[in-house]
């Protein structure tokens, strides 16, 4: 191939780019109103009817290259495995909508092709209690609000103007009366807020709380437990609240003159041999997709889909009405409805570019979300180096690392989700947890072993906070085995007269019963996914290890209502054979739904796993024993775990990284 053709090819593949929707890219605003409008037309939805959400319905695997092979570094080397995907362009383009019918108590499922124009799929989910949208979440706090014995509840606690408090609608779980077992419902935790910019939930509202019906908006229970008195503090912490500031650091700019060392081609991100692909659903918001890294003028693939499937948040209090309290952000509600426009403050910093993001609002109306997901690079210490005494000669490379990043603000708590990209092949997911704990009011002089007291009468309860982060992978192709590996000491005898000697110990997880597993760091243990097909040149299979950070299991009982409802949660590690609607660990509606559904529904089949197309599920546990140092904002708490290539290369693939030199300070940002 002469330069001209390459010159021709390369801008022919920026024109298709540019010009063709990829088949994973998220639907933009005109897509989803065709779609809505699709369904409107061929389907009986009828005016009052809630969309839930209109996302992509992503296409098969068989349609969808990791790379367009025309397109790549070096386009006469052969595609890796799972690359190539003749006809992947002509993947058709549909949208997977889920709304809500609420006069008819149902919720509906459709598959609408924007293509053909034209419904391939309607159906009912008859007894699943759909997630709840933005309208239904301010509705139920009108309403809450209008009521009157709240209001008399209120005016009995000295207040007189329920605009004052903040009606925060949780989702009631199976804590439900006998006459709401059918209903779809929530129930609304109360907070007063004394002065228009007071912390809310320094003055918790004890006792009060409405049970509404979502679906025809009214208020079927009101509890009224006794008035406790307010706590007396206003856990102000905005910067000119909490009196003199510290003024003494010096600035700090993060410069790159020459802009970032990226690649951004619509959705599409390249750096450092990197190359994935964004996405976003209202249900779990950043999504990444066709991990791969090039490698001597291929992609190799890594993970074809990654995105956390659920968050679960369980308290510890048990007191009546308090003991409700627990959350499944993402089945209840969905993460990427609750993001936040990363515009403002210190989100990101130094060469950013920001993507936005189209959703549906209940009506099926699309709207916007700024700056939703940024990618920006960071400096990350030391990557590698060596001294050589004999030669007096010194070899260092600093690390940088790529960050994807979205936040979002779920009542009272932020989370702020980041992936990793690192120039030797890892990858890291990590989680920031900040945002205001959630608190209850004590009598004075009243204590309680299930939180900490961080202001006068203001209890901080104890909680956990449980990801499931769902990993389809795909090293070097699409049949993968998975190996939980420990390091065992080795007895004393002939072959260990030293008593020093240990060695790694790996056993194949070859079906789903034996795929439950929790974590152990006193064996050192991690999960290698590695590809029995796929071998460097030194003999070992091309693989890469889940090693865990810090975690923990549930401390709810097993029996209890929450832990049935997530019994995701009382493992670290599940493996399953892929299977395209598997995608959620606590099933596909968890709200008010009483427990089994997902991983140990699926599992029970105990499939085999070994040398297949394989899914991990990684639970990661956040434990929050609250401290006083939590109040009023707290600092951020961070959780996570790494990938690393096991394998994957036969040597160190960050050798080729250039040296660092020094560059001339320039202060530039860009959105």
């Amino acid at each position: 191939m002469t330069d001209e053709d390459q010159d021709s090819q390369g801008a022919a593949c920026r024109r298709s780019a540019r010009q063709d929707r990829h088949p994973l890219d998220p639907l933009d605003g005109n897509e989803i109103r065709q779609a809505v409008a699709i369904l409107r037309r061929e389907r009986p939805v009828n005016a009052e009817a809630r969309f839930v959400s209109v996302s992509l319905n992503e296409p098969a695997k068989s349609q969808i290259a990791f790379a367009d092979p025309a397109c790549s570094a070096d386009a006469s080397q052969p595609a890796g495995a799972g690359q190539a995907a003749p006809g992947a362009a002509a993947a058709p383009r549909e949208a997977f909508i889920v709304l809500i019918e609420p006069r008819q108590h149902m919720l509906y499922e459709a598959v609408v092709s924007l293509a053909a124009d034209s419904v391939v799929s309607w159906r009912p989910v008859p007894g699943a209690r759909g997630p709840v949208t933005l309208w239904e979440y301010a509705e139920c706090q009108r309403v809450a609000a209008a009521d009157p014995r709240i209001r008399a509840g209120l005016e009995r606690r000295g207040i007189t103007n329920p605009a004052q408090v903040l009606f925060e609608p949780w989702g009631i779980g199976t804590f439900t009366a006998a006459e709401e077992a059918e209903r779809r419902v929530m129930w609304t935790l109360l907070f007063y807020r004394a002065q228009a910019d007071d912390n809310p939930y320094a003055k918790p509202i004890h006792g009060l709380t409405a049970v509404v019906d979502l679906d025809d908006m009214t208020v079927v229970r009101v509890e009224d437990l006794g008035v406790v008195p307010f706590p007396p503090g206003d856990g102000a912490y905005a910067a000119d609240r909490v009196g003199p500031l510290r003024d003494t650091l010096k600035p700090l700019e993060i410069v790159q003159p020459d802009g970032p060392s990226f690649e951004v081609d619509g959705w599409e991100v390249r750096w450092q041999r990197w190359r994935f692909r964004l996405g976003f659903t209202a249900r779990e918001g950043l999504i990444l997709h066709t991990i791969g890294y090039e490698d001597r003028g291929r992609v190799r693939p890594v993970i074809w889909r990654a995105s956390v499937a659920e968050l679960f948040i369980p308290y510890a209090d048990p007191q009546p009405f308090l003991s409700w309290r627990n959350a499944f952000d993402i089945g209840e509600y969905g993460i990427g409805i609750m993001a936040n426009s990363l515009e403002r403050g210190c989100d990101c910093l130094g060469e950013i570019r920001y993507f936005d993001v189209q959703l549906a609002n209940s009506s099926g109306e699309p709207y916007q979300v700024r700056n939703a997901i940024c990618l920006h690079e960071e400096d990350s210490g030391l990557l590698w180096k060596h001294f050589d005494a004999d030669l007096g000669t010194t070899e260092t490379r600093r690390s940088r690392r790529l960050v994807v990043s979205f936040i979002i603000t779920a009542s009272n708590y932020e989370y702020a989700f980041y992936w990793y990209f690192y120039q030797d092949g890892s990858i890291e997911f990590e989680v920031k947890l900040t945002g205001i704990v959630l608190t209850s009011a004590l009598a004075p002089g009243e204590t309680s072993d299930f939180g900490t007291l961080v202001a006068p009468q203001t209890l901080a309860t104890h909680h956990q906070h449980f990801l499931s982060v769902r990993l389809d992978m795909a090293v070097d192709g699409l049949r993968n085995t998975v190996y939980e590996v420990d390091t065992e000491a080795m007895p004393p005898g002939p072959g260990n007269l030293s008593r020093t000697a240990f060695r790694p110990v790996r056993r194949p997880l070859r079906r789903e019963s034996e795929a439950q597993r929790v974590i152990d760091p006193l064996r050192g243990r991690y999960w290698l996914v590695a590809n029995p097909g796929s071998k460097n040149q030194l003999g070992h299979e091309a693989g890469y290890k889940l090693v865990p950070g810090s975690n923990i299991l549930a401390f709810s009982h097993p029996d209890s209502p929450v832990t049935q409802r997530a019994a995701f949660a009382t493992r670290h590690l599940w493996v399953t054979p892929y299977q395209p609607e598997e995608r959620f660990p606590a099933g596909d509606y968890p709200n008010q739904h009483p427990g089994g559904a997902g991983l140990p529904d699926w599992t029970e089949a105990d499939r085999p796993i070994e040398n297949t197309d394989v899914v991990l599920w990684y639970t990661l546990g956040s434990h929050h024993i609250t401290r006083p140092e939590d109040w009023p904002v707290m600092p951020a708490e961070r959780a996570g775990f790494a990938l690393k290539p096991a394998g994957f290369f036969g040597q160190n693939p960050a050798l080729d990284v250039a040296p660092n030199h020094p560059q001339t300070p320039k202060s530039r940002s860009t959105t």
